[in-house]
């Protein structure tokens, strides 16, 4: 698949909205059993429409380029009224990271992909981790999984129309398109937010439950750029950005949650509940170190949004389980194949 903007159906302009899509989806879905039948569509059909006969062996099949972090959540005890997650108990967890690009090619030049992502994963005391997939749209892209492969033929297909007639079938991918081609570009991950479009529910120690979502804002300032001026810095210039801001000063970002009100949509993530919901403050990321993904600990973690700690379960959001059953194809296959990524051998490190 082209996400180079000298490809002529791929360029950022009349085209730039079918790359966002295709680079910056929230992650690879799938169907499970309760969507569709085998006949009709399986995790290999999606997994493999990223790159229809030509992936990146030993890679993640979508947000295939992107570095290792390690840090701490620091929670600040908020969050124990809304769930009973050992996360949220005051106090300093253990987090590995991926901070990424929403693009099957893991050579792509940073200029050329809209969406940026990070895969997180904390870990407390007790032996639970919660992972979750996160990017820097504010909403996504489509309201079902099949809706989400639909795009995927479409974008693949090589009718010039194809494309033009999804958009009109799916009003409801205005908002993702406006923000990808007017949203601004900013030169660092670190200055990017992160939000988990998805639904989820909350249990706290009393038993009640409450749909959220949750985000990350950063507490560096996002510094506005053109993407004309992104390609001039170079085509990994993020990841050497990010290193080196990192080895300067660890890098924050505040964990809200959001919580829903009574009839609020969960299921779709195209649809922003209203800006007035309430906000919890629950704690501070910081991310203290990073490492190269062919060799840091981020590479062989698959960031699946549904391995969740007591306190937290998934809502009527069809999407996470839908992503889950890609993101384990997508493991087997790269791990399959990681002779084609290899690792530096031991002692050939400097």
């Amino acid at each position: 698949m082209p996400d180079s903007p000298s490809s002529p159906r791929l360029t950022f302009g009349a085209a730039a909205i079918i790359a966002v899509v295709v680079a910056g989806s929230a992650g690879a879905f799938a169907y499970t059993a309760g969507w569709l039948s085998p006949q009709r569509l399986t995790p290999p059909k999606l997994v493999d429409a990223f790159a229809p006969g030509d992936p990146a062996l030993g890679h993640r099949r979508n947000h295939a380029k992107g570095i290792c972090f390690t840090g701490t959540f620091e929670s600040n005890g908020k969050g124990a009224e809304l769930s009973r997650a050992q996360v949220f108990q005051l106090g300093q967890y253990a987090v590995l990271g991926r901070f990424n690009l929403g693009t099957p090619n893991p050579q792509a030049p940073d200029g050329t992909v809209r969406v940026r992502g990070m895969g997180l994963q904390i870990a407390t005391p007790n032996g639970e981790v919660w992972r979750t997939a996160m990017i820097n749209a504010p909403v996504f892209a489509v309201a079902t999984p099949e809706a989400f492969y639909q795009l995927l033929q479409a974008v693949g297909d090589k009718d010039a129309e194809a494309m033009k007639s999804f958009v009109a079938a799916h009003p409801e991918f205005a908002s993702f398109g406006a923000w990808a081609g007017g949203g601004a570009w900013t030169a660092s991950y670190a200055e990017e937010p992160y939000n988990g479009l998805n639904a989820f529910t909350f249990i706290d120690a009393s038993g009640t439950e409450r749909a959220v979502r949750w985000s990350l804002v950063p507490a560096a300032p996002a510094v506005a750029i053109t993407q004309a001026e992104l390609e001039k810095r170079g085509p990994d210039y993020l990841e050497k950005e990010i290193t080196e801001r990192v080895r300067q000063a660890p890098q924050r970002w505040t964990m809200n949650v959001v919580v829903a009100n009574p009839g609020d949509v969960t299921a779709d993530p195209t649809k922003a509940w209203p800006a007035d919901r309430r906000k919890v403050e629950v704690g501070t990321l910081v991310v203290q170190k990073i490492e190269a993904e062919a060799d840091g600990p981020c590479r062989d973690v698959n960031f699946d949004p549904t391995v969740l700690p007591t306190g937290i379960r998934v809502s009527d959001d069809p999407f996470p389980a839908a992503r889950s059953a890609a993101y384990a194809r997508s493991y087997d296959l790269r791990t399959g194949e990681s002779r084609y990524y290899p690792r530096t051998p031991a002692g050939a490190k400097p």
